[in-house]
């Protein structure tokens, strides 16, 4: 199964407006989300770090 991470709407809706309510969920989704954790770990360090740094995200 593949992950549409890359894609998610929203993902872009955290992107444009973070404090958005749906920004707000997204990003506390991706803590526990299936799909996002797969997504994540097929990334190379080099974008996993990118990742990390851009959505303030430590886990895995």
């Amino acid at each position: 199964m593949a992950s549409n991470c890359s894609n998610c709407p929203m993902r872009a809706k955290h992107d444009k407006s973070p404090k958005s309510l749906m920004g707000r969920f997204w990003r506390w989704h991706i803590n526990f989300c299936p799909g996002w954790k797969g997504y994540f770990k097929a990334l190379s360090p080099n974008e996993q770090s990118e990742l990390r740094e851009k959505y303030e995200f430590k886990k895995y």
